[in-house]
């Protein structure tokens, strides 16, 4: 079973996971973001969807994959990731899209490399007219504390031989398998 900690496009990424997973449960503190995702989903779809506050209202495991798209900076991170972990079957994974906050040199210069580059993508797929703003960017937001080095700091203590890399857009992916049933630890 996977599960997803939503936000994104209502539900959209939980709908794409379910055509490659057995069953797909979505998490979002929303309940307005939980009831259109419901209904943008076929009843067919193996996914639930459920209004939950991570990473403490997670549903009961194990989950094979568990992905926290543009979430885990709302949380405290050590927790949730602990949070995770525990969630995860043995083998399983931790998919995280994350967000950063600018520290560096190096980040800066992503930062405006990213920012043309948005503005393209948004062009290319909007075909040059004004989109409305999406459903799922009406939530609150909140800024990034952690520099990408304190979330890798702090990843590998919680996640030892966890995967990190920095990304254009103003991202990292952070991704860890659990490797306990390899060792005999469960």
């Amino acid at each position: 079973m996977t599960l997803h900690l939503c936000r994104n496009k209502i539900g959209e990424l939980a709908r794409l996971l379910a055509t490659r997973a057995k069953a797909v449960h979505g998490i979002d503190s929303d309940p307005d973001i939980v009831s259109r995702a419901r209904e943008l989903t076929a009843q067919a779809a193996p996914v639930t969807f459920t209004v939950a506050d991570a990473p403490a209202g997670i549903p009961p495991g194990p989950y094979d994959i568990i992905t926290c798209v543009a979430t885990v900076h709302h949380l405290t991170f050590t927790d949730a990731l602990t949070h995770f972990r525990e969630h995860l079957a043995p083998g399983g994974t931790l998919v995280v899209v994350g967000l950063s906050r600018e520290t560096t040199l190096g980040d800066h210069l992503l930062s405006c490399t990213s920012i043309p580059l948005n503005a393209a993508m948004g062009w290319i797929k909007n075909k040059g007219r004004r989109a409305p703003r999406p459903d799922s960017m009406t939530a609150r937001t909140r800024a990034a504390e952690m520099s990408f080095s304190d979330i890798v700091r702090e990843a590998r203590q919680v996640l030892p031989g966890v995967r990190l890399r920095r990304r254009l857009f103003w991202r990292y992916t952070l991704v860890w398998r659990d490797g306990s049933c390899e060792r005999g630890l469960r």
